[in-house]
């Protein structure tokens, strides 16, 4: 079906936050750590709390498997070969599709000016090592449950915003903002209140799929979220239904 043909605009029932290990299955992991059993552990501890886990050994690489895999949370040392992590936070923060991803700095640098580069660079936490199991964890789940809120939000705000709105074709998202039918498909969904992983579940495509097609949206509407993508999307789509 074309991706400019009438859609179900329904907005998805909101459900209670699922804690449980066959919700942290659907979330993934990238660690960047250049020593391999320090790596080794952290990567054990969250395949077992049911995460999909990336790993890279040095920071040119982490940054890689960023922008091919875009993770939903990342957790990186500081002191690596090739780029430190101060790097890896830069050249995350700079692209588009990961700018807003949680980071959290993994190190045994525990210093206050340390704590401050990092804080300032945009970093979301700061955990020294050895890092316990249960600390890393709550600090992990921590973000996560700050994303799921802020979609939750979102959500909300797109309720609001949705009055009137006619959802049914992508053509004015496509001729306006100039995206492709996949962009402007992806787009209306979210601009209606679905997570990724309901949009991959409608579209039938992998959930990372749906990041990379949210990240060249964010790149041509000139945004970093998907709050502010979305509320675009709803802006125009009310003023063309109001003119109408």
């Amino acid at each position: 079906m074309s991706a400019s043909k009438r859609m179900n605009s329904t907005l998805p029932e909101k459900a209670p936050l699922d804690r449980s290990p066959s919700a942290t299955a659907q979330k993934s992991v990238l660690v960047i750590e250049d020593q391999p059993v320090m790596r080794q552990k952290t990567v054990t501890i969250l395949k077992m709390e049911g995460f999909e886990v990336l790993e890279a050994p040095n920071g040119a690489v982490g940054i890689q498997i960023a922008q091919d895999e875009l993770p939903d949370l990342i957790l990186c040392d500081i002191m690596m070969p090739e780029r430190d992590g101060y790097e890896v936070l830069q050249a995350i923060r700079l692209n588009r599709a990961t700018a807003t991803t949680p980071f959290i700095f993994l190190t045994a640098k525990g210093e206050k000016p340390e704590v401050r580069a990092g804080m300032n660079l945009g970093a979301d936490d700061y955990l020294v090592k050895p890092v316990p199991r249960t600390t890393l964890l709550e600090a992990i789940e921590a973000r996560l449950e700050r994303q799921r809120l802020n979609e939750e939000r979102l959500r909300e705000q797109l309720e609001k915003a949705s009055v009137e709105i006619d959802f049914s074709s992508t053509e004015p998202l496509v001729r306006e903002l100039k995206l492709t039918d996949r962009e402007a498909e992806t787009l209306l969904w979210v601009a209606q209140g679905k997570s990724n992983g309901d949009i991959a579940t409608i579209l039938s495509i992998a959930e990372k799929t749906v990041k990379k097609t949210l990240g060249r949206v964010f790149d041509k509407l000139g945004v970093e979220s998907r709050t502010a993508a979305a509320l675009r999307a709803a802006e125009l789509l009310r003023k063309i239904s109001h003119s109408v």
